[in-house]
């Protein structure tokens, strides 16, 4: 099992860096397989639902001008739909919204009017899909064929279904002051304001390490917009009453350094990322927190790039090139670049590297020395080593006290590196993902933990062998977790599984780790969670219950603490059955929960990265059989259920001073029960709907499994409608940094619409 688990990253990574490549013509989008859309039969025609679905996050003057339409017209027809009132939507909404207006309109509109509905070029969608974290990926590799959307006036019969949709609509958008208490994106607001209790300059100690990445920062390219601060100073107060030492950034080195004789077009715009990054390092010091910057370098190039510099070329993969790291030029550009940087900006705490991730970068990270004239002659672990020591020595020329973390991720396709990490330079940390290949059980099923996984405690026994060689070669240690949120469930800023992330916390004490990654583009909630991690890391010895109960108390009450860690343990019982596979973690619909349509048909669509889950069961489920994978889905939703009726027995004991936490963190768990308890019914309505399909001739059993799938949409309508009142509440519900809301308020009434609409075909 390990070995395929191994395996599948390796397809996945080739994978990406073929779409990277030969899907990405220069100056031209990619369409992949390019198959036929999806209709949408809930709304009358596909008209109806681009207007539904980009109410309120679109202007509707950018809504009429994409499909024809007067502004006028778009308002009526969103009247005519029980749409609520427009609202004023900010530049600052526009930038963040980005990713979420592409996903919901994949198979609505075609590139070119997609282009004029986020106001941008093909150019800047093309950047857009290709580095915004792989949104190409996410979006599954392919552009379905969508035809114009057009406006035309409605006629009786489509004014009929539209009152229909206006019927159900108002039963919730009719008295917001009911539902509606937050928008999208209030949360920023919050945390950029200071909090009440700030306690001011922290100074910390120069090894404690504990870093993360902001909450809602904007992935691609941060330091050129002034306007979207990653890391506000009421963000950074908050993480470091956490425990935070450290946040980090995606940076690209050619964007971020200077450009010199041998590479002339890199740099455009450099003096200014620079300047914002050093006011953020400046800022972040007051708080005792140190940025640390990504490096995923030297990134591959297109050929044209080396036309006039051929000895530079390295590997080549698709369409696009290495710069060869064992080219003297190449090597004093990455080198001479980060001893810039870190001189300009001393407040930097470091670097961590990453040197064989999906992006294509220096000859080997794709094992793709072997085409290389200089290194094919040259070891897969000396190009990985060396590459981290140029890095290495770039970064100390410019700051010998700044860290260089180095990663081991996928290194020999995520199998034990021992021949690398005893090349590294004595002076690096080495990082390892903590629970990798974790071994486990789950409904029967063996297999074993690849990352992002809060639901099996690590570490795992690639993490502590790598551990165990870098201290025995004089090397310090770090663990990357996740202990806000994983893809297990990422729509939540956190998830109070306490007991599973003390006892990851105490174990990785217990192990001697130096240092802790905690959270990748996911995860960087200011949360309690963060609180265990600094407890164990300053009390290596505390017992679990002792932490707990000490937090319990700090945020609830004493009275209302052993009530509160009985939620927590529930939590964490239900969470441990998590039917655990890298691709269910990938593709299955915990992300969108309730507002994860069903179909009444196959869609024949493939799961996406996170992105759109569809109705690919076989993905969703994985290593699972079908029965085994709803079970445990069961599982984790009956322990959230259990937890949450402990938490409402400790509301009366709850001091009034908490009263705001205690709100807040209920809706969390009740929105976590409300998705798993979907994910489980969305595969059940598959199961049931294939079968009702083979046997419609079959008068009994279709009749059973009518009244099966009509139970599951009534339990779905349930769903979607708790939901939508919790959201509504709290703007945190739905949103995750690097793919933006999975979900907004009319998604949830969409997921009504269809379910209404498919109930009428069951009964």
């Amino acid at each position: 099992m390990k070995r395929f688990m191994y395996r599948f990253f390796l397809l996945m990574a080739v994978f990406i860096c073929l779409c990277n490549g030969s899907l990405y013509a220069q100056n031209e989008l990619p369409v992949g397989s390019h198959p036929p859309a999806l209709q949408f039969d809930h709304f009358p025609g596909k008209l109806y639902a681009v207007v539904w679905r980009n109410w309120n996050l679109v202007t509707p003057e950018r809504i009429a001008l994409t499909i024809g339409a007067t502004p006028r017209q778009v308002r009526e027809i969103a009247a005519l739909m029980g749409l609520p009132p427009s609202r004023p939507l900010t530049e600052d909404f526009h930038k963040r919204i980005y990713i979420t207006v592409i996903r919901r309109n994949w198979h609505l509109l075609p590139y070119n009017q997609l282009l004029t509905l986020l106001d941008i070029s093909e150019k800047q969608l093309e950047f857009i899909l290709k580095e915004d974290d792989f949104l190409y990926i996410k979006l599954g590799s392919l552009k379905p064929d969508c035809a114009e959307v057009l406006y035309t006036s409605p006629d009786k019969k489509v004014k009929k279904q539209l009152a229909g949709i206006k019927k159900i609509a108002k039963q919730y958008f009719a008295d917001p002051s009911k539902w509606a208490t937050e928008q999208p994106f209030d949360f920023v607001q919050t945390l950029q304001q200071m909090p009440e209790k700030n306690t001011g300059t922290k100074e910390v100690a120069p090894d404690q390490l504990r870093f993360i990445y902001s909450y809602f920062g904007i992935f691609g390219d941060p330091l050129i917009d002034t306007l979207h601060d990653p890391y506000p100073d009421g963000l950074l107060a908050r993480l470091a009453e956490k425990g935070v030492t450290g946040v980090w950034m995606h940076v690209v080195l050619s964007q971020l350094a200077p450009p010199g004789t041998d590479f002339p077009e890199f740099g455009e715009g450099h003096e200014k990322r620079i300047a914002n990054l050093k006011r953020i390092a400046q800022r972040a010091k007051k708080y005792g927190i140190s940025v640390y910057l990504y490096m995923n370098e030297p990134r591959a190039m297109p050929p044209a790039f080396f036309k006039n510099r051929p000895e530079m070329a390295g590997a080549r993969q698709g369409d696009f090139q290495a710069m060869c790291t064992a080219h003297p030029a190449v090597a004093k550009w990455l080198a001479g670049s980060l001893t810039y940087i870190f001189t300009a900006i001393p407040e930097l705490g470091g670097v961590f590297t990453i040197t064989a991730s999906e992006n294509y970068t220096h000859c080997a990270s794709h094992n793709n020395q072997k085409t290389c004239v200089r290194c094919s002659k040259r070891d897969y672990a000396e190009i990985i080593a060396d590459v981290n020591a140029i890095i290495c020595r770039g970064v100390h020329a410019g700051n010998p006290a700044a860290k260089v973390i180095v990663w081991d991720w996928g290194w020999h396709n995520h199998g034990l590196a021992k021949d690398i990490i005893t090349r590294l330079p004595k002076e690096v940390w080495l990082m390892s993902v903590s629970e990798w290949a974790k071994d486990i059980e789950r409904g029967g099923i063996r297999s074993a933990i690849g990352e992002y996984s809060i639901s099996a405690v690590g570490p795992g026994s690639r993490s502590q062998q790598h551990w165990a060689w870098a201290k025995e070669y004089g090397l310090k240690t770090v663990a990357k977790v996740q202990f806000n949120n994983t893809w297990e469930l990422s729509a939540l800023p956190w998830l109070p599984v306490s007991y599973l992330v003390a006892q990851h916390a105490a174990q990785l004490a217990k192990a001697g780790v130096d240092g802790l990654m905690l959270s990748w583009s996911l995860g960087g909630y200011p949360s309690p969670n963060l609180e265990i991690a600094r407890a164990f890391d300053q009390h290596p010895g505390a017992a679990i219950d002792t932490v707990l109960n000490r937090l319990a108390i700090q945020r609830y009450g004493i009275d209302a603490a052993p009530y509160i860690l009985r939620a927590w343990k529930s939590f964490s019982d239900g969470f441990s059955e998590f039917p655990y596979h890298i691709s269910t973690v990938y593709s299955a619909p915990q992300q969108y929960g309730p507002a994860n349509l069903l179909y009444e048909t196959p869609t024949g669509y493939k799961a996406t990265m996170v992105g759109i889950p569809y109705d690919d069961l076989t993905s969703w489920r994985s290593i699972y059989p079908p029965d085994v994978f709803v079970q445990q889905m069961k599982k984790v939703a009956d322990g959230w259920q259990t937890g949450l009726r402990y938490f409402e027995e400790a509301i009366p004991f709850i001091a009034a001073e908490h009263n705001i936490n205690a709100k807040q963190d209920r809706q969390i768990a009740r929105a976590a029960w409300l998705h798993f308890s979907s994910v489980a019914n969305q595969s059940m309505f598959v199961i049931y709907r294939d079968s009702l399909l083979k046997h419609a001739a079959d008068a009994a059993v279709s009749g059973v499994l009518r009244r099966q799938l009509a139970q599951i949409l009534e339990d779905e309508i349930n769903n979607a409608g708790s939901l939508f009142e919790i959201a509504g509440q709290d703007s945190r519900i739905g949103f995750e940094a690097s793919n933006q809301y999975y979900y907004v308020e009319q998604d949830l009434v969409e997921k009504v619409l269809n379910c209404r609409r498919l109930l009428m075909l069951y009964r």
